[in-house]
């Protein structure tokens, strides 16, 4: 696998190197390139699209499943928007947590002619037809985030994030670690194969304990709330619980407060201002950082580079951008980058 550091200083090379040569070509006015070898290998793309003569005009567009005001898709929209600075290409961003509404934004791309997609897929099967469609026209296509399983099978180039099943497993290890026993996984979107991937994972990794999940919504975090508080009062064995989202982490440090179980240990996936102050308070025990940053920013970095010279990257394996701990020992230092809103 690819690591983070590995990865930047690899394409910061070859961007500046390939950026170089564009430069060097205009002012010769050869205006040829495009001479990119095929870009079909491993990745399950289908080789139908050609790798265009230049990176001026391109235009990649972004469908997320997430809706309005997910602040965790915001740091997800700030890396692809500075990549698209970098850059010099246009990109956008859509989403909806509705899995056919979701479809549509990527027919609606796809009928654009956009110069590539970058898909996250919390429910791969709602978006198969669409993928494909996209794949079959010659645009190529990214996922990100959800969907890593799913990814190469649908035709996508390759896939951007961490494994749902890896991460799961180092929280269940982690929380093993501490001594835990009975634990809640707290799944907040239905049908959302990603999540249940998580708790799957942190089921095998919690030795001699076991791993209950409980469905809330994260559109209703007052509910999350009182459903958490509730399931935590009526069972006492229970001493550790594990959110797979920030907002949710939210609802749950306020349902321990409301159940008077101050001993349950919390940890959570995702993170924000919020998190890192419950962490450095005691009330959270550790974060999982899949940095969503690098999920916006290298999609548009591995798109620009394959249409400039066919580059693919991954070679049938997802690049991964976590799983990440964060606890008190580093909680600091990441809250100046949150501020900025790359973390």
């Amino acid at each position: 696998m690819l690591t983070t550091k590995t990865l930047f200083a690899m394409f910061a090379m070859v961007q500046l190197s390939l950026v170089g040569c564009s430069k060097e070509s205009s002012s010769t006015g050869s205006g040829s390139g495009g001479t990119a070898a095929s870009a079909t290998g491993a990745t399950g793309t289908t080789g139908e699209s050609t790798p265009a003569k230049a990176t001026k005009n391109l235009t990649f567009a972004l469908v997320s499943h997430a809706n309005a005001g997910d602040k965790f898709w915001d740091v997800v929209k700030n890396g692809e928007e500075q990549a698209g600075k970098d850059l010099g290409v246009k990109v956008t961003y859509q989403g909806s947590g509705d899995p056919q509404k979701q479809a549509q934004l990527i027919d609606v791309a796809v009928s654009q002619k956009v110069d590539g997609l970058i898909v996250s897929m919390a429910n791969p099967e709602a978006l198969r037809p669409s993928i494909q469609k996209a794949v079959q026209a010659g645009i190529p296509v990214i996922t990100i985030n959800s969907g890593a399983e799913k990814s190469a099978e649908l035709g996508a180039m390759t896939h951007v994030g961490q494994t749902e099943k890896v991460a799961g497993e180092a929280a269940g290890a982690r929380l093993a670690k501490k001594g835990l026993k009975h634990v809640l996984c707290i799944i907040h979107e239905a049908g959302n194969v990603g999540l249940e991937e998580r708790c799957a994972g942190a089921k095998r990794t919690l030795e001699g304990g076991k791993v209950v999940n409980l469905q809330v919504s994260v559109s209703d975090l007052a509910s999350a709330t009182s459903t958490i508080a509730a399931k935590l009062q009526s069972d006492p064995s229970i001493d550790g619980a594990l959110t797979l989202n920030n907002a949710v982490a939210g609802a749950a440090v306020n349902a321990i407060a409301q159940a008077n179980r101050p001993t349950v240990a919390l940890a959570t996936f995702d993170v924000d201002a919020t998190i890192l102050q419950n962490i450095s308070a005691g009330k959270i025990f550790f974060a999982i950082d899949q940095q969503p940053y690098l999920q916006g920013y290298l999609p548009v970095t591995f798109l620009n580079l394959y249409r400039m010279n066919g580059t693919t990257v991954g070679g049938g394996q997802p690049v991964l951008t976590g799983p990440g701990f964060i606890d008190k020992a580093n909680a600091e230092l990441v809250q100046k980058y949150i501020q900025q809103g790359a973390r």
